[in-house]
């Protein structure tokens, strides 16, 4: 059920940010659907990253199969990748900013797509949970 719901996530925000793309496109002015762009495609990836490293990291804890070696990595590693990850959006965001060419109100909304796919997601599977219970 987990995967399902973050495969759904993964979808919802790409959508999502192409239909906020699209209607920024026609409503305003290009550096603000820029931004939006650029601050979807950031947290999209961040969100496909910190996915990738904490499948990766939840494996450690797996037993390994037979004749191979257990990968070893531990909790300090996923750690210092998060903090870099971090850092490197703070870093782009600065630059964007900094620039000139990027609107905070429009970087803010790309990077709210993946916090709106969330709470669909969450509510969706909520939903079908409580209607779909038996007594």
């Amino acid at each position: 059920m987990l995967d399902i719901s973050l495969k759904q996530v993964q979808v919802i925000s790409v959508v999502f940010l192409v239909v906020l793309a699209g209607g920024s496109w026609f409503v305003m002015p290009w550096p603000f659907t820029q931004s939006v762009l650029v601050g979807g495609v950031i947290a999209i990836l961040s969100f496909f990253s910190g996915h990738r490293d904490i499948a990766a990291f939840i494996k450690t804890f797996e037993t390994p199969e037979e004749g191979k070696e257990k990968k070893r990595s531990s909790k300090s590693i996923y750690i210092i990748k998060f903090w870099l990850r971090l850092a490197l959006i703070a870093v782009l965001l600065l630059f964007f900013i900094r620039s000139g060419k990027a609107e905070v109100i429009g970087l803010l909304l790309g990077l709210s797509t993946v916090v709106f796919a969330i709470i669909l997601t969450t509510l969706s599977v909520a939903g079908h949970y409580f209607f779909s219970r038996k007594g």
